[in-house]
Order: structure tokens, then sequence, then C-alpha cells
């Protein structure tokens, strides 16, 4: 019987919030968010609590308990096994209880809250040089409550061991409210608990008792291998093993208890690393010499790269430097060392080369002691999931056998035998990796989920893997844990006696099965609550977008999220800024692609309704800073911000807007008619009374200024110098694109950008007339305008295109419209194939196609550099690093995430905190830490804005602005940035007055009725 059939659902959420200190939520939005995990299940819980403590939590335990609410505990919710999705209420502890409690460098402990991240943990130990031993590829969000509950590994683990193997004490709280402190029992302090009476007496006689009654089966009974995850740890009961109850419970995935702290044991941070890679002819020869090399070595990491998993790097052009540096083969062994000095980390590595007859100079070995270079490496295997998830041929690969392990002497044979089991059932080329030190095998299968046939061969794949993997004496799961994927699977694993003393310990902890009920022990069936499935029925949209990736489909498109959950960091990258400044999972990619997929009606249960017109869709994608950052950080591409464009695209259709859509959204036609009298426009929108009045009505923050309009565009100075327009055959011709911002905002930036490219030789053309790139109509989901714009925009564009000139962007999401968005809003339109391939960044031009002989300016000074978001998602910034190093800038490229802003999204009202909050978590203090001799570079026109308005006392340049500054002699000593020229803002002339105030009020109005009018000017221009 399900928790929601036994449960008064209005009654449980009254009483959580009367008594939780906490967020209570059983709204359909933060259901669907949490109704799945990593794995290939999903049940959407009763609802969900944040707890602000650890006390908290307890107490919104004892609520459910007294409702008979099943209890799901939930950390960062990556599990591959279906652990972190139930019909139950979720307590999500990672918001807010994750402190680390105390630490004793001496004794090499600390005690910590089960919600803090692996990552925030060991940064917070590297005072004392200590880290928490584990390191499972999730480092960067998973939880330490979700590591115990899984006993994560990670490839540490080969020096380390698991979790369980770290773990010294644990806090715990029975469902029916026992709450205590376990570790190692010895005779007296079991014999004090049991003196004492009462519920915890009771729990440890029962363990005992289990334990004594099934001793043998228990000492004989668990495969004897590094990597045995699966099944609850009563070998940990053994008085050999000190009645560990706390090691005992770890793994148990909260099917046993709720872990409420932990004291962990630590290592010590190795002062060296070095890394060895062997290449082989295929995954099994590597295997094969796994033997061997632990026979002769004891290396910290052993993990196993296999030639499809490079294969697909290649195919998705990621970790390219990383697979340029492996040596030859077909498969690899990284094998890495540690020491007291680089030497000692150096000279293991060689005695393992002299030990297999090999040398340094070996084509098939390379070696590395730079740390740099090591971590790149060894996150291309942690990428392993996401590489091999969505191959780039559109098929797609599931978990579900993705961990299994062995001992490392037989693992060659099995995954022959693996590969032959493969075959048989007709799933091709899955890779094989992972830790194959410790005989654990990584891979995903190409699952056919979305009909019956394929869930029947599904399951029964599963059954005969692991009637393989035992026949090995292995474990079904090496890493990840049972769940629900292997629950049912363990009868094949464990023989029956030690199946009845593993539901023994489950009756005497939730003998009413509360506590993350159908898994592990009593557990559904491998192939029931399936996130596809044969009756998974979801609607076919028909989109503005082509997701030309994804087989034309935008159903296809959200199912990339397969929850690994990088959008979850807390620093470097870009993804995902509201995650980081919020903490919600709803505000994450994760979150938000999982009400999507809620949204496409696939499961008659689903949550969330309504389509396209759902409103906690909406709400969840509104705090997206569409910031695109998703698209490169996430490992499986997820594009968030062209998802919310599609939504809101069909969310407003044929209704009114956000006024900050007609403001903003409209903002290139508002600029046009503010041309008319840019000063008088300037001076109505930050008068104090009628530029309050206009902030309101366009729906912009009354905190935000708005920028100034230029007195004069680039494009009106340039056409009012009368020069020619250069051929566009001649090959030192380049077009510079005047786009919205540059054009008439910073045109400064663009006069900047014609010096250089004019000193390194080239002849710049202008566009005449109104072109845009369709941005802000797309930013904000207005796609069938976005469209008719940019085929005005090639129509205008045609003879350069056709001539093949390079155009050249300035401002970085305009550049990124036509490299990404346009092809795929506009797909087949040759004109938009060519602007595509021949749009270039300024520092991609100068740095990869200007004349021989020709060096940009020397500019010789440190600068704090922000790149935008879309450059970071979508272009690269390798030629502005170039560009940068050849003109002598100490580039101090910052790695602090979006800077808030992000366009329209920082000036809507309701979303300045948070602009405010995500520009605080690194971009902001980084560039008040700037010396004032250094430049503070950002390219983009939000950046820049974010920058000078949030009182640093700096103003950004435009890597253009920095080299023409250059171009004229050394920079002043103190802030070089105000020597930059820039064109002062006149007052309108009287004549211009009356159009000045029309254009104006306007743009101010945003509304209704000017909007419409403004839309069939749009149309009409774009049929001319």
């Amino acid at each position: 019987m399900t928790g929601s059939q036994t449960v008064d659902l209005a009654a449980l959420e009254r009483e959580l919030r009367a008594g939780t200190d906490g967020e209570v939520r059983f709204d359909p939005g933060s259901r669907a968010a949490y109704a799945t995990d990593g794995s290939n299940y999903r049940q959407v819980p009763l609802g969900v609590v944040l707890p602000r403590t650890v006390e908290a939590g307890a107490a919104a335990l004892g609520v459910c308990a007294r409702f008979g609410a099943p209890v799901l505990s939930r950390g960062g919710g990556t599990s591959l096994g279906g652990q972190c999705t139930n019909e139950a209420v979720v307590v999500d502890w990672t918001k807010y209880c994750d402190r680390l409690l105390s630490v004793d460098p001496e004794a090499r402990t600390c005690v910590v809250e089960p919600g803090i991240v692996l990552d925030e943990l060991n940064r917070r130990l590297a005072p004392h040089g200590l880290r928490f031993g584990p390191k499972p590829s999730t480092h960067s969000h998973c939880s330490l409550g979700g590591m115990i509950g899984n006993n994560s590994c990670g490839a540490s683990a080969q020096a380390y061991g698991k979790t369980v193997d770290n773990v010294r004490r644990l806090e715990v709280l029975t469902y029916g409210g026992t709450r205590f402190w376990a570790g190692r029992t010895d005779p007296a302090e079991f014999a004090r608990i049991t003196a004492e009476g009462g519920d915890q007496a009771l729990l440890y006689q029962g363990l005992k008792d289990v334990v004594g009654r099934r001793l043998a089966e228990i000492r004989q009974g668990y495969p004897k291998i590094p990597r045995r995850v699966s099944g609850y740890n009563l070998d940990s009961l053994l008085p050999e093993n000190g009645f560990d109850v706390a090691r005992a419970l770890v793994g148990s995935e909260g099917t046993l208890v709720t872990v409420l702290r932990a004291e962990l044991e630590l290592v010590e941070v190795p002062a060296a690393e070095a890394l060895l890679v062997l290449g082989f002819d295929d995954v099994y020869a590597a295997a094969d010499a796994v033997p061997a090399l632990l026979e002769h070595s004891r290396p910290t990491q052993l993990e196993a790269i296999d030639g499809r998993m490079a294969q697909l790097m290649r195919e998705e052009h990621a970790y390219l430097d990383s697979l340029e540096r492996l040596p030859e083969g077909d498969s690899w062994l990284l094998v890495q060392f540690t020491g007291d000095t680089t030497e000692r980390a150096d000279e293991q590595a060689y005695e393992l080369l002299r030990s297999l007859g090999r040398d340094e100079d070996d084509p098939g070995v390379a070696l590395s002691d730079d740390p740099a270079r090591e971590r790149e490496m060894l996150k291309a295997r942690e990428a392993g999931l996401g590489v091999t998830a969505r191959p780039p041929d559109g098929s797609e690969t599931w978990e579900g056998w993705e961990d299994s392990a062995v001992a490392p002497e037989k693992l060659g044979d099995y995954l022959r035998d693996l590969e032959r089991l493969f075959d048989r059932y007709g799933y091709q080329q899955a890779s094989l990796y992972g830790h194959f030190g410790q005989g654990c095998v990584h891979t995903r299968i190409p699952f056919e989920l979305r009909e019956g046939k394929g869930v029947e061969a599904f399951r029964a794949f599963l059954f005969d893997a692991a009637d393989l993997v035992a026949s090995y004496g292995g474990s079904l799961s090496g890493e990840h844990g049972d769940g629900q994927a292997r629950g049912e699977l363990l009868p094949r694993m464990f023989a029956p006696a030690l199946m009845e003393a593993m539901g023994e310990v489950k009756a005497l902890f939730d003998p009413g099965d509360r506590m993350n009920p159908g898994k592990v022990v009593h557990p559904h069936r491998v192939d029931d609550d399936l996130r596809l499935g044969a009756a998974w029925r979801p609607e076919r949209q028909r989109t503005y977008f082509a997701y030309s990736d994804d087989g034309n489909d935008f159903g296809r498109a959200v199912l990339r999220c397969v929850g690994i959950g990088n959008c979850r960091t807390h620093r470097g990258g870009v993804m995902c800024p509201s995650y980081r400044a919020t903490g919600e999972e709803e505000h994450s990619t994760r979150g938000r692609a999982r009400l999507l997929f809620e949204m496409l009606g696939g499961h008659a249960d689903s949550p969330v309704t309504g389509g396209w017109r759902s409103t906690e869709v909406r709400d969840a994608l509104d705090l997206c800073l569409a910031c695109k950052g998703c698209r490169s950080d996430c490992p499986v591409g997820v594009d968030m911000a062209t998802y919310k464009a599609e939504f809101l695209a069909h969310h407003y259709r044929g209704r009114p807007r956000p006024p900050a859509h007609y403001a903003m959204g409209w903002l290139p036609l508002w600029a046009r008619l503010a041309r008319a009298a840019p000063g008088f426009a300037n001076a109505a929108l930050h008068a104090p009374g009628l530029g309050r009045a206009g902030k309101l009505l366009a729906g912009i923050d009354p905190r935000r200024d708005v920028p100034l309009f230029a007195a004069e565009s680039f494009q009106e100075a340039w056409h009012r110098s009368g020069g020619a327009q250069p051929d566009p055959r001649d090959p030192r011709t380049v077009l510079l694109w005047p786009d919205t911002f540059t054009n008439h905002f910073h045109p400064h930036v663009a006069d900047a950008a014609v010096r250089v490219l004019e000193d390194a030789g080239f002849r710049v053309a202008v566009p005449y007339g109104p072109v845009c790139c369709g941005l802000t109509w797309i930013s904000t989901g207005q796609l069938a305008t976005a469209r008719r714009v940019l085929e005005r925009t090639t129509r205008a564009l045609r003879p350069w295109l056709e001539a093949g000139t390079p155009v050249i962007g300035l401002e970085p999401s305009c550049t990124a419209v036509f490299r990404a968005d346009a092809p795929d809003l506009l797909a087949g339109d040759q004109d938009v194939v060519r602007l595509a391939a021949q749009t270039r960044t300024f520092a991609e031009h100068l740095a990869g196609r200007a004349p021989e002989g020709w060096r940009p300016p020397t500019i010789g000074r440190a600068a704090t550099v922000q790149t935008h978001c879309h450059q970071h998602a979508v272009l690269g910034a390798d030629a502005d690093r170039e560009l940068m190093r050849r003109a002598g800038l100490d580039a101090r490229v910052l790695d602090e995430g979006c800077c808030g802003l992000a366009g329209d999204f920082g000036f809507e009202r309701g979303h300045y905190d948070l602009s405010q909050a995500i520009a605080e978590q690194g971009v902001l203090p980084a560039v008040r830490d700037t010396a004032p001799s250094a430049l503070v570079l950002a390219d983009g026109f939000s950046c820049r804005t974010q920058i000078d308005q949030a009182g640093t006392g700096r103003q950004a340049l435009h890597l253009a602005e920095a080299l023409a500054l250059a171009l004229d002699g050394p920079l002043p000593a103190d802030h070089p940035e105000k020597a930059v020229p820039r064109p002062r803002l006149r007052p309108a002339p009287p004549r211009r007055l009356t159009a000045g105030l029309a254009g104006a009020l306007t743009g101010l109005a945003g509304g209704g009725v000017l909007a419409v009018r403004a839309r069939h000017r749009i149309r009409r221009d774009a049929t001319r």
C-alpha cells in the first residue's frame, strides 16, 4: 500500500509546518523536482521538508511517525539505484544542515552534519592538512549523509577504503524515535547499554541475537573482495569486528535509521602525487594486467578508461587535452602514487615500470607529476557517466548494471563474459571503465525502456548479469548500492540465511517498513516505478527550436538530464548560479529538467498539470538566468536557457506577458526609437519621479540604474563619416557586427575594435540600417518575433554571407546567438548556416586570422578577467587567453561563475536580490580585490554593467578597449580604465524633443497596445 493511500496529507502538512523549524513543501512543483534521482526510477514524494537544524529534522521525523508516513532521507540525490526516490516525505538535509561541527587534528577525526558536501568539507579541513579519504566522482556535490547511506567509494578507495572504513561513530534516529550514538561496542559498553534498558537496549540485544544465530553464514556469506557494497553490513557486527553498529548501518540507504551526525576518520593530504598511464591493446588486456600491478605496487588510485569512452570524448569534443596525453593503446590504466616528496611519488612509478620490464620511453607509457595535469586526466575518468550517457549518435544509455565488482584477479575473465552477455542481448558498444584496481566496473547500457519488450529484456538481462557476477564470487554493487535497481537481485548473490538475517535487522529497526520502503529489503521489482517504462505516454510537442541534436524532439532534449547533479556544485564553472544562491533543488538545472519532464504528461500521477501553461514550471524557470552554463558544464549538455525560451513562447502564446518582456525583450526597438533624442530619453529614464514610474511600468526593479543611451550610435557615427564600404570579396574585409548593446550604449567598444582591427591590417565594414540577432526576444521566449528578426538580418547580410566575409562579434551573448541559437531556430536556412560558420569573436579573429607578423600592442599589466557565461558555454575563451598572452597581459581569468545580471534577468522586478547574491559569491569580491594598477576586463555588456553598478570602484573594459588603449602608449599607473575615451552624453536638441519624448515614453510603457504596434512594425520590416 502506498504512502498517500494511508496518510492524511493535509493534516500531515499542517503538523509539519507547526512542529518543524524548516521549509515544508507539499506543492506540485517541489514534489515534481524530487520525483527521481540519478536512476531509472520515479516515485512522486508526498512532500518535502528542508530542516534548518538537525533537531528540526528529528522533529519532522517524529511528526511523520505519528502519521505513519514513510520517510526518505536525501542528500545530493545522485543515487543510481533508486535509493533517493520514494512515495514518502523527503527530508533534504543539504540546504541548511551542512556544518562541520568539530575537528580533532591529533586524532584525525571530525564531526559533521549530514548535508555537508564532500568538497566543502575537504576545503574546511585543508588548513589542518586533512581530508576525508573516499572521493566519489560526484565529490563536488555529494553530501556526507548520502555517502554514508550508500557506502560510497570513488577512485581514492584504492588507498583509503569505502565510506564504511572511515566512519567512527554515527548519531542516528529510528522511525520509532530512538536516538543514540553508535560505534564499536566492546563487551563493557554492550553491557552498559543493555543494563540501561529501553529501545536502544532492545535493538542491540536483537542485533546480537541475529548475529549469534547466523554467525557462520555471516562469516562465510559475504564476498571477500575490495568492493562489496550490496546488502547490509552485518559482517561489521561480528565479534572480531568489534560489534560496530555504526558501520553496520553504513550503506543501509535510509531503510533502517536516519543519520543526524557523523564522526569521521580523516587522512593526511598527500604532499606530492605522480600519475602513470599505461596503454593496452584492449580493455581486457588492461584488466588482465591489474593483478601484476597490485603485486608490485601500492597505488592510491588505479583507474581504467577504454577505447569506447575515449572515442566518445573525441566525438563530444570533451577532455581533448587529456586524450592527447594518453600513450599508445586502445585502453588505459591510470595509476596514481603519492609521497612525501615529488621524487618519492615518482620513484614508486619508476619502480613499477621496472618490475613490468617497461620504461618511460615506451610509447605505451606516460608519466606526469604535474598536479594540474593529473587532475585533468582523472577528471576525464570521473566524467565517464556523463560522457557515456548521451552519445553523439543519438542513442541513449542507462544505468542498471553500472557498478558490479569482482576480485581484481578475476576481472579480465569477468569482462569477457560480460561482453558476451551484452552481445546476447544486442546491447552493443557499451563502454567498460572504472576502478579496476578494486575490480569495480562502470558501464551504461542501451536498454530500451520505452516499450514492453525492451523492459522485459532489461529485467531478464539484470537477472542473468546477477547470476554471472555471483558465479565469480562478486558483488552486484561495488559502489552505488542496491536501492531498487538491485534489491530484488540480492537473493542471487546472498544465501537464503543471509537474506533472512537482513530481513530480521530491517524488522528490528523499522517494523512498519516506513523508512525508505521498497529498497534493499522487501524491494519493489526492478522493472517497477520506471521513469520511462511501457506505460509512459508523453505527447510529442510542436516547438520553435529544432532540437536537431535530439532527433527534433523536445522530450528527448529534456531527457538529457540523467540526474548526475553537477548543477548542484558550489564553486567553479558557470552552472547553476540560481542554485548556488538559493540551495534549492527546484532552482537547479536538474530540478527544472525534472519539472519539464513531468510537464510532458507521460505519467498519469504527475503532480505537474496544464502542459505549457503550468505555473509550477513557470515559477521554476523564473529564476533561471538563461546563462547557458549548463550547455557546457552539464556532462550531458542540458541547455536550460533554450528550454526556458521554448517554454515561455508556449506559456504566453496568445496572452499578456510580464511587462519586462515588452520593455527588455523589445530593447532593440526602443533603442532605435531613442535615437531620435537620446539625451531626452536618458533624462526621462533617470528623472526621480518619471524614471521610477517608468521602471514600475516596465517591470524593472527600482534599485537598478537603466543604462544610458549613447549620444550617437556606432552605426550613426560610422556612416556619418562617409567612408566607403570595402569590397566583401576582399580577403582583408571583416564585417563588424553592431549588436544593440555596443551600438546604442557602448559605441566606444566598437570604436576601439575598429582601431585594433585596422592596426592588424583588416578593412572594416559595418552593415547599413537596423539589424539584430534577436537575443532579447529569444531570452524572453518571443520566438516567432525572433525568427522574423533573424530572417530580416540574414537578408541584410546576404552579400557578406555569400562572399564568405568574416562577421566579428563584440558582444558574447549576441555572437553566441549566431553560433548556436539561430541555426536551431531557423534550421535548414542556408544563410543562417553560413552566418554561424562565418561568425567569430574579436579575439578568435585576431588570434587566428591576423596577418603574419602582426602582434597586438603590449599592455604589460595584470588583469582580472570575467568571461561572459555565453562565451564560456558556446564560444570558448581559448582565443582570448592567447590574445591576452601575446599582448603581455598577466590574466587572472575568474572561475567564479555568473555575474548575476544576465541580460534582462537582473533588471526584472523580483530578481534584484538574487542577482546581487550571485555576483557577491565571486565576481564582485574578485573585482574589489583587483589592484588599482591592474585592468578589469569583461567583454559582456551585462558583466560590465553589473561591475559598474555594484559600487566596486572599478569600470570594466572590453578586451578591444584595453588593446586600443595600448596603441596610444603606456597605460596610466592606477585605474587605467579611466584613460579610455568615452563619448559624452549630449543633451537633446530642442527640435528633436517631441520625437524623443515619444520614444522615451514608448520604451518606458512596455505595455500591450504599444507592444502590439511595435510588433506590427517589426513584421512589416521583416517582409521588406
